[in-house]
């Protein structure tokens, strides 16, 4: 009776054009009134202790530090080097599109702000080049959803605050599920750029490549000093996200030179704005996911998946499953909210590493941004590159195949995700 009360108050609060933030408080005060404990002002106090933690400041700077690498010149010169690397040879646009999505999302963390770097730099470039247009933009949202993954990820922070996990472990474990799912792109747009006969650009010869691989250096740094930090243990994720904002504003105000003074207070602005809609989106969870303890919802839904309990892989299976199905309805950082306060006590009791579980439940996510109604990345796409919704979706469907593929292939070998981050570790 618990769950649906609070799905039913949550689900009811959107459908009547609610903002999820809001919807969420609505759904708390359902929960207070069913539990008899209807207090407006522990309510206020509970979404002011959620939103006071010191991981979460990361957010912000690493907001400010993507706009600033795109607003520096930092993005761009990241996708002209994967024009330098991959474009000569079939299709390249779209292996371009590809490497320079794995670029960026070693960058900003952010689905949106990539998937409209790259709508905006490669579409227009890919739509004279003859490719089919649905396609092209459909590889750009299936690359864009790359970000959350890779670190620094706004949604490993959130979920790591959530969890009570380690933030520096999910940020370590993301490296090899998010180059599996660049792979997993490459291979997919190989099968269906076969039958493009699109042009191919010129080859780049050697001091070309070099010039642009020159060019993009400073862009290529940042990453691997923010993964060797935190390897090391020179700084902590909020730490690592101020030394990325720094970096960016640094590498385009004085090296570049493409970041003006004038531009500041709108580069600013813009990540404020961003990341205030994240933090109130974490102080309105923060009372769901207090009620949701108090509630023992996590044991209703423990008991649906009684019969998975026994199998650590079934278990997995299942989770994921209800996380794509939710997936379709809510937006990232809301399915994260929701959700982990709800499975995070049942992956702990079946022994599921939680680092493991982390990285798959973010990634599952991400791939919610690919689905319908909702589908965030999908809008931009359709609003960068002037195309239809219907179109786009059907241009996206072989690489949301692939991704979900990876997905799965993550669920059954673990090894891929624990392997590696005992080697980073």
């Amino acid at each position: 009776m618990t769950l649906f009360i609070f799905a039913a108050s949550l689900l009811g609060a959107m459908a009547v054009g609610m903002p999820i933030a809001f919807a969420l408080m609505a759904s708390s005060l359902a929960l207070m009134w069913h539990l008899d404990l209807f207090q407006p002002q522990a309510m206020a106090l509970q979404m002011l202790n959620g939103a006071d933690s010191f991981a979460l400041l990361a957010i912000p700077f690493f907001m400010l530090a993507g706009e600033a690498m795109n607003a520096g010149g930092l993005s761009r010169r990241l996708v002209h080097l994967g024009m330098a690397l991959v474009g000569h040879v079939r299709g390249g646009l779209g292996y371009v599109a590809i490497v320079a999505a794995i670029f960026l999302a070693s960058l900003s963390g952010s689905a949106v702000a990539d998937t409209a770097a790259l709508a905006a730099v490669l579409m227009p470039v890919m739509r004279q080049a003859g490719h089919d247009v649905p396609r092209a933009a459909g590889l750009m949202a299936a690359g864009g959803i790359i970000a959350p993954v890779i670190p620094p990820s706004i949604g490993y922070i959130v979920f790591g605050v959530a969890a009570n996990t380690s933030i520096t472990a999910l940020f370590l474990a993301g490296v090899v599920p998010g180059i599996l799912m660049g792979a997993a792109l490459a291979i997919t747009w190989a099968i269906v750029a076969r039958r493009e006969s699109s042009a191919v650009m010129p080859v780049m010869n050697g001091a070309e490549r070099l010039a642009a691989l020159r060019d993009a250096a400073l862009a290529l740094v940042l990453p691997a000093l923010i993964i060797g930090g935190l390897k090391f243990g020179i700084f902590t994720p909020t730490e690592a996200a101020v030394v990325a904002a720094v970096y960016a504003l640094f590498a385009g105000m004085v090296i570049y030179r493409e970041l003006k003074p004038r531009d500041l207070p709108q580069v600013m602005l813009n990540a404020v704005r961003t990341s205030a809609a994240v933090m109130f989106l974490v102080a309105a969870a923060s009372v769901s996911a207090y009620l949701i303890t108090i509630a023992d919802i996590p044991g209703e839904v423990r008991n649906l998946l009684e019969p998975f309990m026994g199998d650590r892989i079934s278990l997995m299976l299942a989770i994921m499953l209800l996380v794509i199905l939710v997936g379709t309805a809510l937006d990232f950082i809301p399915t994260i909210l929701i959700l982990t306060p709800v499975l995070m006590p049942i992956v702990r009791e079946a022994g599921i590493d939680p680092v493991y579980f982390g990285v798959l439940f973010i990634l599952n996510c991400a791939i919610g941004l690919l689905t319908p109604p909702v589908g965030a990345v999908l809008n931009v796409v359709c609003a960068v590159a002037r195309v239809r919704m219907g179109s786009v979706i059907r241009g996206v469907l072989p690489f949301l195949t692939s991704q979900v593929v990876v997905l799965l292939a993550l669920t059954l070998m673990p090894w891929l995700v624990l392997g590696p981050l005992r080697w980073l570790r």
